[in-house]
């Protein structure tokens, strides 16, 4: 006796499963100028990798004989690929069934994602687009509702898939409520600009709520999370999206118990850019472009800005210095002349706290006035998140190199360092309790006032206290490493990068932190 009968049937579910929402439901979704969910898997992973998990998971309808009348498919697809050879969980709502919004099916295979990678130690990639729960079908009596009590809290493995594996959501499609939560507990959030909303209540609900009216686009649209910090990146497209999905995930390791991936370089580590010596303006109060310093000192073409539109007077970003993953933090002076607000401190504390948690080292190039002062900055908080910032890099367990380039002045100064730093300074380097002109004006205030040129005493005062502030007392002194000539940064700190492989190596597993400010 053969069991081909129920062979088929299997057969049958599985293709009944792919089917999606149907041929109408599927061209919905293109005519929205988006993807299906199968679509996206298959455009982010290796070509024919995917390795589906419930392939015939559903919503079944039975007659009074048991036959199988009705079949909605699980609307969340989840399983293994492979993304450069890696392993990774992929996961993702499909919106041509409910808009995303899980059944039952669904529901239990979106949480199961989690699991996947977590008990499997690879990265995941969530691929959102969907609203949540529904209040259709709460009505029903009878039968067993809600969790059982002693269920684990549903959001436990969100939680503790951040400190276990790389994490990724891209939204691709409107995102909202419970999917939305899942977005912002990542390590990397990235949108598409033009078909991508982020929302914890769409408009309906904020309609009746609050009486206000307004198109999903303007509740969360890209312009809005540009500069909110739900998300890190914002993409022209889905492809786009795939695209900077793969290069994040490639400076990271699969899992805290492993070491980022070190690859061959083609890069020379002695190289020295001679541009690098007029980088920094002799006049203080000229304005440089930090970024470009940084691109002439890592690996060529290996930058990866994240979140530049989000506390954007901070730099943060993944590079490789020798074929060694490291993150990059850093000052623009062209904005707020790199003083630290209260959402650059949030960035900063964020981004340290990734790199500890899978054991990046961390490259600093400083160009620090200060934390934000005035009336906006007390609003929003500003010390509280700039000391936030200020313990990350405290209580670091990364090795760490600072880059004295420019300025460095008052508490905020010490989110620049980390425990054991190796200090580099630059020529160019002028540090104190303040940045030298409003020190002066506050110390000196009664001289300057009493002088008969009040402008000339202050620049009296201003250019004798400048010289003061040379950096070759302090190399002199032994308080920093190494002061160098600005083109030989690279091959410095890739001799750094030598003498810390053996620190890596020891780094592997989970990292704790304490409560901070």
């Amino acid at each position: 006796m053969s069991w081909e009968q129920e062979v088929r049937e299997i057969e049958r579910r599985r293709h009944l499963a792919k089917q999606q929402g149907g041929k109408e439901g599927i061209a919905k979704q293109h005519a929205r100028g988006r993807l299906t969910i199968r679509e996206r898997i298959d455009a982010l992973l290796d070509p024919d990798t995917f390795q589906e998990h419930g392939r015939a998971t559903a919503t079944p309808d039975y007659d009074d004989q048991d036959n199988l009348t009705g079949y909605v498919p699980a609307n969340y697809v989840v399983g293994f690929g492979k993304i450069e050879s890696r392993r990774v969980a992929v996961g993702g709502e499909d919106f041509t069934l409910k808009g995303g919004s899980p059944n039952a099916a669904g529901l239990r295979k979106s949480v199961y994602a989690e699991h996947l990678a977590v008990q499997y130690r690879v990265p995941l990639v969530r691929m959102l687009e969907g609203g949540g729960g529904s209040v259709k079908g709460g009505g029903r009596k009878g039968g067993t509702v809600g969790e059982p009590v002693f269920s684990a809290p549903r959001f436990r493995i969100i939680a503790d898939a951040m400190g276990q594996v790389p994490v990724v959501s891209i939204a691709g499609g409107a995102v909202a409520g419970f999917p939305a939560g899942r977005l912002v507990a990542s390590h990397f959030s990235v949108m598409t600009r033009h078909t991508a909303q982020i929302l914890i209540g769409g408009p309906a609900l904020v309609e009746r709520a609050l009486g206000v009216r307004l198109s999903k686009d303007e509740l969360g649209g890209a312009h809005v999370h540009a500069t909110s910090g739900i998300v890190d990146n914002i993409a022209e497209d889905e492809y786009a999206a795939f695209g900077e999905t793969r290069r994040f995930l490639s400076y990271l390791p699969s899992s805290v118990h492993q070491r980022a991936p070190r690859i061959a370089s083609n890069d020379d580590p002695e190289r020295m850019e001679q541009d690098l010596l007029t980088a920094v303006p002799r006049d203080s109060n000229a304005g440089f472009d930090m970024r470009e310093i940084v691109r002439m000192i890592v690996d060529l073409d290996s930058f990866f800005e994240l979140g530049a539109t989000y506390g954007p007077s901070q730099i943060v970003g993944l590079a490789r210095l020798d074929g060694q993953p490291v993150g990059v933090l850093a000052n623009d002076c062209n904005v707020y002349a790199g003083a630290m607000t209260a959402e650059a401190g949030q960035k900063y504390r964020r981004f340290v706290e990734m790199c500890d948690t899978f054991h990046l080292p961390i490259v600093n190039f400083v160009d620090q006035p200060g934390f934000m002062i005035g009336p906006e900055a007390e609003r929003n908080g500003t010390i509280r998140y700039g000391m936030a910032a200020v313990c990350a890099a405290a209580q670091a367990s990364v090795p760490w190199a600072t880059i004295q380039v420019h300025k460095g002045f008052g508490v905020a100064t010490a989110a620049h360092y980390g425990p054991d730093a190796y200090v580099l300074a630059w020529p160019s380097v002028e540090s104190g309790a303040l940045p030298l002109e409003g020190g002066v004006a506050v110390a000196f205030h009664r001289e300057i006032d009493g002088a008969e040129d009040p402008a000339a005493k202050r620049r009296e005062l201003e250019d004798r206290l400048r010289a003061a502030r040379s950096p070759f007392p302090r190399a002199e002194s032994f308080a920093v490493h190494e002061l160098i000539d600005p083109r030989e940064t690279r091959p410095v700190l890739c001799q750094w990068i030598d003498w810390i492989q053996p620190l890596l190596d020891d780094l592997k597993g989970p990292t704790t932190f304490p409560m901070r400010p």
